[in-house]
């Protein structure tokens, strides 16, 4: 998978090469004549005070490239400007290796990357929307496809936990935490935490 990242500094940050050793920086006026039709991702950066729309709307995207925002000052209001305009996803500029290589995973399988807090604060109000239903009128097909361990995870999942929270909870390690959440996703057909959060709140299908 190739790996570009659009920024005005042509130096890329330590993280980025420890994430992607063969990252290549491309300067925002080059964007209009970028041609690479390569499969990829395209990390459009954005600083504070920057606009992020001129920036993504210029990008010209082949079949097989994903776009995803790095913000230095992430918020939800970037998050949802980003998501609007085609992105496949949005995170902290300074996020650490192992997180940009979660998110690249995320968007080169078709998901959206939308950040724990952000998830955080969907999955508490989808909760709090779906608190009057029965379970009755909740579709809970997915339980018999997965395993009782599975199913503990994905419903801490679904209730905004992060893998170290889930790990802490079940007292497994997050190395554990990870391979259930890769079957959950494979045995349901998701992508990512998004779409198990909704099937699992009853609003995916």
């Amino acid at each position: 998978m190739n790996h570009w990242i659009i920024d005005r500094d042509i130096v890329p940050l330590q993280s980025w090469v420890e994430a992607f050793p063969l990252v290549k920086m491309l300067h925002p006026g080059e964007i209009g004549a970028f041609a690479n039709q390569a499969p990829g991702i395209l990390w459009c950066r954005q600083r504070a005070n920057e606009t992020l729309g001129s920036a993504l709307q210029q990008i010209r995207r082949h079949p097989g490239q994903f776009v995803v925002v790095l913000a230095d000052e992430p918020d939800d209001s970037i998050v949802s400007e980003a998501l609007a305009l085609g992105a496949s996803g949005c995170c902290n500029t300074y996020s650490a290796p192992e997180v940009l290589r979660q998110v690249a995973l995320v968007a080169q399988n078709g998901g959206l990357w939308i950040g724990q807090e952000m998830l955080r604060r969907l999955v508490g109000g989808t909760s709090r929307i779906l608190g009057a239903r029965s379970i009755a009128q909740q579709n809970n097909e997915w339980l018999s496809v997965l395993s009782d361990r599975e199913t503990q995870v994905a419903r801490l999942v679904a209730s905004g936990a992060s893998n170290k929270e889930i790990a802490e909870k079940l007292s497994i390690t997050e190395r554990t935490v990870k391979a259930h959440l890769s079957a959950v996703f494979e045995k349901l057909g998701l992508r990512d935490r998004l779409q198990l959060s909704l099937r699992i709140n009853g609003l995916g299908a």
